[in-house]
């Protein structure tokens, strides 16, 4: 094996580790769904051309910006919704625009986001099956914070270190335990279910904000 391949081959185990798999595999069914070049979706997500297939090819092994994989995330979410073979081309254009614009968490933004969600906190388009008010986009006001500390504790640890830790301190901090795995290797529904038990409903003093 020669030294770019063995390059390769290491970077490819590494995108194993902190995202799952390897990015190629998670990132060409998108282009597929999507109908976008590997472009396009370089500025979707914030990233150049080069660099989004150097990641893509194994040439390069971390997303070194959170915000970057934050829209990863989301785009994943946007093509798994149940709903999406029957959008409109100029809706997924329109919220593959609004996932361009999306940041990376920050620990004050978490709580405008929880805060904004309160009664009489803005405007909504719509309410859930338990009455409660949605964002203008319809998710849930759970799903952005949690996808958003998803995204930040995925960028500073892989899951196997997120787990370590979390058996590390599970005896004597069984909640914060919890925490990491829920959030660190844990599914995006998980997360944001874990969230609305444990933010939200403490926020709104309403505990039919449990899904």
């Amino acid at each position: 094996m020669s030294v770019a391949e063995d390059t390769v081959a290491r970077n490819r185990a590494l995108q194993t580790e902190w995202y799952g798999e390897p990015l190629g595999d998670r990132v060409r069914p998108l282009l597929d769904r999507l109908g976008l070049s590997q472009s396009g979706l370089a500025g979707v997500l914030g990233l150049s051309a080069p660099m989004l297939s150097q990641l893509m090819s194994g040439q390069r092994a971390k997303i070194s910006n959170p915000a970057v994989l934050h829209r990863l995330m989301a785009v994943e979410d946007l093509v798994a919704d149940p709903a999406f073979g029957a959008l409109p081309a100029a809706e997924v254009k329109e919220r593959l625009a609004e996932i361009r614009g999306e940041t990376a968490a920050t620990t004050s933004g978490l709580r405008m986001a929880a805060s904004e969600r309160a009664p009489g906190a803005g405007r909504a388009t719509g309410r859930t099956d338990t009455g409660r008010s949605l964002p203008p986009d319809g998710r849930p006001p759970e799903a952005e914070p949690a996808r958003l500390v998803q995204a930040l504790l995925r960028e500073v640890a892989s899951a196997a270190e997120i787990d370590d830790a979390a058996a590390l301190i599970a005896d004597r901090f069984p909640d914060l335990a919890e925490v990491l795995r829920v959030y660190g290797t844990g599914r995006t529904s998980e997360a944001e279910a874990h969230f609305a038990r444990t933010v939200l409903g403490r926020v709104l003093g309403d505990r039919s904000v449990i899904p």
